[in-house]
Parts: structure tokens; sequence; C-alpha cells
């Protein structure tokens, strides 16, 4: 079911699959990048929805500002508002993108604090779904 379409992100409930979808459809603004996410949060902390696909295909990495932001403020702010559960993000990038996302994301996690959100990044949306799904 779509539950928003904004300018630059497509965001549907997946109920069948207990999922969030999120399609950026361009590069986004740091100001959408944060909104987007925000949209996202309140209709996963109403739903109880743990499993976030995140396409960024279309748009490409967040600049390290953002990615910061997200994984320190935002993933801080999806655990509190799921308490009790182990959210995971599913990022889905070109492969181009692959290496720089995995670099980023193992420089985050080896000091990370807040072990309470799974992310990892895909480059084949059937190997994203499995790992969504695998628990």
């Amino acid at each position: 079911m779509l539950v928003a379409n904004l300018d630059y992100l497509l965001l549907t409930h997946r109920p069948d699959l207990g999922q969030l979808v999120l399609r950026w459809t361009r590069p986004a603004t740091s100001t959408e990048h944060r909104d987007g996410y925000a949209v996202a949060l309140k209709l996963a902390e109403q739903e109880k929805v743990t499993r976030w696909l995140i396409d960024l295909r279309s748009r490409g990495l967040a600049d390290a500002a953002d990615f910061r932001w997200l994984m320190h403020n935002f993933r801080a702010s999806l655990a509190a508002a799921l308490p009790g559960t182990r959210p995971r993000l599913a990022y889905l990038v070109a492969p181009y993108h692959a290496e720089l996302l995995n670099e980023r994301l193992a420089d985050e996690m080896a000091t990370d604090a807040l072990d309470t959100v799974a992310v990892r990044a895909f480059t084949e949306e059937q190997t994203a779904q499995a790992w969504l799904q695998a628990r």
C-alpha cells in the first residue's frame, strides 16, 4: 500500500511482508533526507514495522554528515520508537556505491554503542529481502 508519494521518495507499507519500503526517486537535499526518514519513522511506530528496505539506487548515497545523522540520531530514534525489537535496515544500492557504503558501515559499526538496529547493504533486492525475512 502506497503511503506517501513525495517528490523525492515513495514510501510503501507492505503488511504482507511486515516491511516499509523507501524508494528514493532522485538525489535528496539534507532536509529532504531527514524529512523522508521522519515520515517513515512515524509510520513504522504506528504500524510497529521493524523491517525496512531502503532503495538508494536512483538517489545515491547520503553525504557524510547525513550518514552520521542516520547512524546516530535516526537509529536511536528508531530504537526508541520500537522498544523491545531489533529493527533491520536493508540498503539497496548500485554496485558502484556498495564498497563505499560498506566501508562507512564498517567504520560506524566498529565503535557502535547502539547495537539495537541492524544495518546492511545489498546490491540485489532478492538478497536484501531474504535477509530482512530471516529472523
